[in-house]
């Protein structure tokens, strides 16, 4: 049996299975960006694929205090947008 990786939420501090998440990812050069294929280089979060992680996370800048930098709006309406699927 394949052993599945585990992931905590950021959002609602919950473990899912990695597949279940959304990476958000920093560089080094503290660019942030969503990862969608869990590939790419650079420190990793994880939020649940809902509206209330989401906004949990905009509301408590999670995202600013994790990767210890400012984050802008636009990064916020991003993950956002991914989520609802716009």
């Amino acid at each position: 049996m394949k052993n599945i990786p585990q992931r905590t939420c950021i959002g609602c501090n919950q473990k899912k299975n990695k597949d279940e998440l959304i990476r958000i990812v920093k560089k080094a050069d503290n660019e942030i960006f969503i990862d969608k294929e869990c590939k790419k280089e650079g420190r990793g979060a994880y939020v649940c694929n809902n509206a209330e992680c989401v906004n949990k996370l905009i509301k408590n800048n999670k995202i600013g205090k994790i990767f210890k930098i400012e984050i802008s709006s636009e990064v916020y309406e991003n993950l956002r947008g991914v989520i609802l699927g716009k």
